[in-house]
This record gives C-alpha cells, sequence and structure tokens, in this order.
C-alpha cells in the first residue's frame, strides 16, 4: 500500500529551499545584530593607547563624537613652535582616568571593529572633556564645548594644527605601523 503525503510540506528538500533557509537565517543574523549595536554598558580600568582609544581587558573602545590628535602628531604653538599634540592629548586622557573605573555606552563599532562608546570616569564624559581642554576636535555632539576652547585658544587651538583625520590620511599607515603598539596583534 502506497502512502500519499497529502497536505505535507517539505520546503527544504529542494535547492530553492535550502537557499530560502539561510536567506532566512541570515536576515534573522543581521537584524539580531543591528537590534543589538548598541550593546550593554562595559567597564573597568582603561589602558589608554591615544587621546581618544584605550581597551577595557580585551575590548577596543573608541571614545564617540571627537577625535584627537594621533600619538605622533605635532602642532604648532602660537609661536608657531612645533609641539607634541598628540601625546598632550594622550596624557590629558590619562590624567581624565586618572586610575578610576570608566563605565562606557557602546554605541556601534568603527570600520577597525572598535567599540564607540560614550564613556565616563568619575561622572564626567570624557568626549567633553577632551574637547573642552581643546585636545579633541568635536566629530558630533560637542560643537559647543569646541566653539568655547577655540575662542578661549586652548590646545589645539592656541596655534595651528592638521584635522586628526587629515593627519592620518596624509601619514597613512607608515604612522600606524610606527605606533608603539603596532607590535599587539590585531590594533
Amino acid at each position: 500500500m502506497q502512502r500519499q503525503n497529502l497536505g505535507q510540506w517539505r520546503p527544504f528538500r529542494s535547492r530553492f529551499g535550502a537557499l530560502a533557509a539561510i536567506a532566512i537565517l541570515l536576515t534573522c543574523a543581521v537584524l539580531a545584530g543591528w537590534l543589538d549595536e548598541a550593546g550593554s554598558p562595559v567597564s573597568g580600568r582603561p589602558r589608554i593607547s591615544d587621546g581618544d582609544s584605550f581597551h577595557l581587558g580585551a575590548d577596543r573602545i573608541r571614545l564617540l563624537g571627537i577625535d584627537a590628535p594621533e600619538l605622533d602628531q605635532t602642532c604648532t604653538d602660537a609661536d608657531s613652535r612645533n609641539w607634541p599634540c598628540g601625546r598632550a592629548a594622550r596624557d590629558k586622557l590619562v590624567d581624565l582616568v586618572a586610575a578610576q573605573s570608566l563605565t562606557c555606552q557602546p554605541d556601534g563599532h568603527d570600520r577597525f571593529g572598535r567599540i564607540l562608546a560614550i564613556c565616563s570616569a568619575g561622572g564626567r564624559d570624557l568626549g567633553l572633556q577632551m574637547v573642552a581642554a581643546g585636545l579633541a576636535v568635536s566629530a558630533d555632539d560637542y560643537g559647543r564645548e569646541e566653539a568655547a576652547a577655540r575662542v578661549a585658544r586652548r590646545g589645539l587651538w592656541a596655534g595651528t594644527f592638521d584635522l586628526p583625520r587629515a593627519w592620518r590620511d596624509a601619514h597613512g599607515r607608515e604612522a600606524e605601523a610606527n605606533a608603539p603598539w603596532s607590535w599587539l596583534p590585531g590594533l
């Protein structure tokens, strides 16, 4: 006696069904990643890399909304003398953290896989503090603090400098290859 499979659906027996299942799974994975983009807060004691990035444990974090000079970048002061503005930015971030634990609210990732986050130490927004000190430029939310730093001629605004993005573009991979942390894998 032969069984009839009336009404029984077997979607994965055909090539089309298998491709449809894969497409559905990929769509679900992308949506899950997109919905979880913000992520849970992360905290800990950082290892500062430069004026806008650091490590919290195994996580690489970049401060959202600012762009600080690169570690090897130099700027000129009001008397046209060079000064190590990249190192000054890193040192300012070290001072702001001052052995405190940070709390960071992730808001996605950059093209290098770093977590983009708004971080605070001792209740103070680190991005805001860096821009207000004139040691980072506002990329988004700190326009008022940047304007005040410009008027007061603090930090970078006391002389002339290349925007960090322009400096990176001009120095390319050479600057990254010479960075003190370049020997670490994945950085």
